[in-house]
């Protein structure tokens, strides 16, 4: 009987696999979400802050937000508002990973595709790159239709590219970079959202603005709480208000403003409409309900 089950689940994925381009956008919402969280998806009568992300995905299409999302002409976009000195520089844009010219590009360097999540390559040393491996993981990336998949709107018109930009590190913390995403509604931060560890032992912590710390893990339940949380940053005002000046800017419901502290410098990271592709979820699951509050899909 397992093996009957396992036969059909596999035949029903690659019939997906091979017809969801042609699915309208709430059928084929509703079977990620399922799949993904375990639950049906109310796009009727949205409650929860990833039933109401997903309808944002089918209502508000705002012409704005593909500029927004390209992790490319997003940097154009932050340095209008807030000013060159919070983006990573970028060493060249190119449409296939043989047009790059590495020679012109220092030691370390971070490789990405424009259109994407995954599509990224850190370079600590050029001379041990193993190029033909990164060839096959952006070159793979550049054809992933993204937004077909997600169904995230923003995506549909971002030309897939790869980026060279500047590698950056916090030398003092000698680990994976510290992530400040900041939760945003209506065009105001409400959250912020640290993750640590990605590579070992994921953390995740969420701080109200007046940085007390909040009692839920999320979007990754997998993920923890830190043991002993973390201190206020310095630059956290600074932060908060370079988030307040960018969402208050794109108007949307809700946007996170991804930013970096890199030894009191703070770096612009990325615009995110979708957080996990609205298939997130938060420990305690009440917090999905809660956090749906401060979105109403109604102004």
């Amino acid at each position: 009987m397992e093996n009957l089950k396992s036969r059909l689940s596999k035949l029903y994925w690659s019939f997906l696999d091979a017809t969801y381009r042609w699915w309208p956008d709430s059928m084929w919402l509703k079977i990620v979400y399922k799949a993904k969280v375990g639950r049906q998806l109310n796009l009727r009568n949205p409650q929860t802050f990833s039933e109401k992300l997903n309808w944002l995905k089918i209502h508000d299409h705002n012409p704005r937000y593909v500029k927004m999302v390209d992790k490319y002409d997003a940097k154009e976009y932050v340095k209008d508002i807030i000013g060159h000195d919070v983006i990573i520089p970028t060493y060249g844009v190119w449409n296939h990973f043989d047009d790059i010219d590495f020679d012109s590009l220092p030691n370390q360097f971070v490789l990405k595709c424009t259109h994407d999540s995954g599509g990224i390559i850190i370079c600590k040393d050029k001379e041990r790159l193993d190029k033909e491996k990164a060839r096959n993981k952006l070159e793979s990336a550049l054809k992933l239709d993204y937004w077909c998949w997600s169904r995230e709107w923003a995506y549909k018109s971002v030309k897939p590219r790869i980026i060279a930009e500047k590698y950056i590190e916090d030398q003092s913390a000698g680990k994976d970079l510290v992530d400040y995403k900041f939760y945003c509604f209506h065009g105001k931060a409400m959250f912020c959202q640290v993750i640590t560890n990605r590579s070992t032992d994921e953390t995740i912590d969420f701080y109200d603005t007046n940085w007390v710390h909040q009692p839920f893990v999320g979007l990754n339940p997998k993920a923890h709480n830190a043991a002993k949380g973390f201190a206020r940053p310095l630059c956290y005002d600074k932060m908060l208000d370079i988030a307040n000046k960018l969402s208050a800017d794109i108007g949307a419901k809700f946007v996170r403003i991804d930013l970096y502290d890199i030894n009191e410098h703070i770096y612009f990271g990325e615009i995110t409409f979708y957080p996990n592709g609205g298939t997130g979820s938060f420990s305690p699951q009440e917090w999905d309900y809660k956090m749906g509050e401060y979105l109403d899909l109604s102004v």
